[in-house]
């Protein structure tokens, strides 16, 4: 869409001078839910006033609440890297950040990282190796001993609640069906397998006995995940807690999809059976295909989501709606296997 459809913070946001640090550049990247911008040596994201359901970012004191959230959760695991909550001000027609006059916005204030070290782009150039792949499981293994597991969050690791969040993810999708990227035929197929395996009781509760059930990422794949020194995994979810309360196995099978549709189908194996053996967690195979499935159809619908955003660039929404296409497959992938 055009560049008129981009609310007038974000156009004041685009502008060099708006900031109170040096900045040559302003590149703005959106997703369905965020305003990240570029500047100099810094990044801010600012969240849309959407209402998904399962995120619900639609008044200014829910945006502000959310960025406080966002600051605590991430300095779990990046406490350099989340520097503050700013706030957008205006007086008159006047933007300023951290400035006099009524708040507009609430953003997040970070570290810009070296866009070199970012996983994503260590994997377009095709030199992703197992020793990155070592240094990641170095950071998640310590991460996940010390995340809470109380019997209050080991209650999210219930098959009904588990189911909770699969459900919801497929009655998103349903309209996308038929609109090319999502057969009925994968639709149905992936959501029997999902029942199938939410029917059986027994395996959830398993992990529930073992203390599998934590305060998780939520988000873990290649996008947040920087590859510099030290390892940095940032950008948990913040906005609801029944999707970062969850199975481990939950959210490292998020990343090994994510290898997997990069066609590092090596390196994600490699990545589940070294964290298998340095987390002492030999059944977390057992609910591996099943979590991939889920991710993956998660990240189908999100392509599906920005594509439709007004505000995205045609470019960009083409480029969401083929990626969520092979989401679609590779969901459809894991749901026919045969199981072990």
């Amino acid at each position: 869409m055009s560049e008129e459809i981009l609310p007038p913070h974000i156009k004041y946001l685009q502008q060099c001078s708006s900031y109170p640090h040096p900045v040559e550049s302003v590149q703005l990247v959106q997703t369905h839910i965020s305003f990240v911008l570029l500047a100099g040596n810094f990044v801010y994201k600012w969240k849309k006033p959407v209402n998904f359901g399962f995120l619900d970012f639609s008044t200014l004191e829910k945006r502000k609440y959310y960025c406080q959230q966002e600051l605590v959760l991430n300095r779990r695991l990046c406490p350099d890297l989340y520097l503050d909550v700013v706030t957008l001000n205006r007086e008159g027609s006047q933007y300023s950040l951290n400035g006099g006059g009524e708040v507009v916005e609430y953003g997040v204030k970070m570290l810009r990282m070296p866009e070199d070290r970012m996983m994503a782009n260590i994997i377009r150039a095709g030199k992703l190796d197992r020793v990155q792949i070592d240094r990641i499981i170095a950071v998640l293994v310590p991460f996940y001993r010390r995340a809470d597991g109380s019997e209050a969050i080991s209650e999210f690791g219930r098959a009904a609640s588990v189911a909770v969040n699969v459900l919801e993810n497929f009655a998103q999708t349903e309209p996308f069906i038929d609109k090319g990227a999502l057969s009925r035929a994968q639709f149905s197929e992936i959501g029997d397998y999902a029942r199938a395996f939410l029917n059986d009781e027994q395996r959830f509760e398993r992990r529930r006995a073992m203390g599998k059930i934590r305060d998780c990422h939520g988000d873990l794949y290649s996008a947040n995940i920087c590859l510099d020194e030290p390892v940095h995994v940032f950008d948990c979810i913040e906005f609801n807690e029944r999707f970062r309360y969850s199975d481990v196995a939950a959210d490292v099978a998020f990343l090994a999809m994510d290898l997997d549709f990069h066609g590092l189908e090596e390196l994600s194996a490699y990545f589940i059976d070294r964290f298998m053996e340095e987390s002492v967690d030999p059944t977390l195979v057992e609910m591996l295909d099943f979590y991939k499935c889920y991710r993956a159809m998660v990240r189908g619908k999100i392509g599906l989501f920005t594509a439709g955003d007004p505000a995205v660039d045609p470019t960009l929404a083409a480029r969401c709606t083929e990626e969520a296409a092979r989401y679609f497959v590779l969901a459809h992938k894991y749901a026919v296997r045969t199981e072990g």
